[in-house]
């Protein structure tokens, strides 16, 4: 059985930036969200993941931010570094870089755009992983890289020491239900889909990797510590509960709604880097809604 690198709710927490010509990064409020992060009692922050950007950001600046982060963080929760890519000599690059500034675990998404096929998968992930000591969650999201992780693929990802989990934002429970199968306690697995949390936590899920964490940390954990505990109907009423904001936060592209929606709460994180732009007014107004539905605004 392959150690866990966390289990709860983390946060796959935004970068934030100034409102200026080059969109950079705002570092005092990265550090605030952190903190608050963590004070709210969420279990590990998952830093320049699909929420964070991290595809806009330079590779200097993705250094720095993971950086900053491991620093802010001083071991308080595990901190698990985006490091994908899809050439894959930078990714085991980015992997390298963050495993030297201190992160706990490196988040691998599934190469995006020139893809692969099922067998360069396996070589890819296995060329990063072989050239780090610290874990891996790897990153099924086929709704953004055009490309699908398959069970039987997993079983062979499985079999290296050092790739350990999986994020899961597939969508299909049944491949999920028979990866779980395949690979039993040797790969740990997270939600990607914030409603999805109870239906992967009813399969011996870990916990959830979370966007809706960013604005509501307390009931992200509550969903994942009901699942855990066992309690499955509790973590069916939480997922319910919470449901209208988990489909609200994804009106749009991610992360432009989640980003809105804590402009809206005055946490001043600012705009979305280009190509993704602002909402339109009637996304906007469903965010806003669910919000004040909620009591957050």
């Amino acid at each position: 059985m392959k150690n866990t690198i966390f289990t709860g709710a983390g946060v796959a927490i935004v970068t934030p930036f100034y409102d200026d010509e080059a969109c950079s990064v705002n570092y005092d409020k990265l550090a605030e969200l952190i903190d608050e992060q963590i004070a709210r009692g969420t279990d590990a922050i998952v830093i320049c993941g699909t929420t964070g950007e991290s595809t806009t950001l330079t590779p200097e600046e993705h250094e720095e931010v993971i950086r900053f982060c491991v620093r802010r963080v001083a071991g308080r929760v595990p901190v698990v570094a985006g490091t994908g890519s899809n050439e894959t000599a930078f990714a085991a690059e980015l992997s390298v870089a963050a495993q030297r500034d201190g992160a706990d675990a490196l988040l691998q998404v599934t190469p995006y755009y020139n893809k692969t096929s099922q067998r360069g998968l396996v070589k890819h992930f296995y060329y990063v992983a072989d050239r780090v000591s610290i874990p891996i969650i790897l990153y099924n999201v086929p709704s953004r890289t055009g490309m699908t992780i398959q069970p039987e693929t997993y079983l062979e990802l499985s079999k290296h020491p050092n790739i350990v989990a999986t994020k899961e934002a597939g969508g299909d429970v049944s491949a999920i239900a028979k990866t779980m199968r395949l690979c039993g306690d040797n790969l740990h697995l997270y939600s990607g889909n914030d409603d999805q949390i109870a239906a992967l936590m009813g399969l011996g899920g870990k916990g959830v990797i979370s966007v809706v964490s960013n604005v509501a940390p307390e009931a992200v954990h509550a969903i994942a510590a009901a699942g855990l505990a066992g309690d499955q109907a509790e973590c069916l009423r939480l997922q319910l509960e919470w449901l209208d904001l988990c489909n609200d936060l994804f009106c749009d592209v991610n992360p432009i709604p989640v980003k809105a929606a804590m402009n809206l709460m005055g946490k001043g994180v600012g705009p979305c880097r280009l190509p993704l732009c602002e909402m339109g007014e009637a996304g906007l107004a469903k965010v806003r809604g669910t919000l004040e539905r909620h009591g957050m605004i």
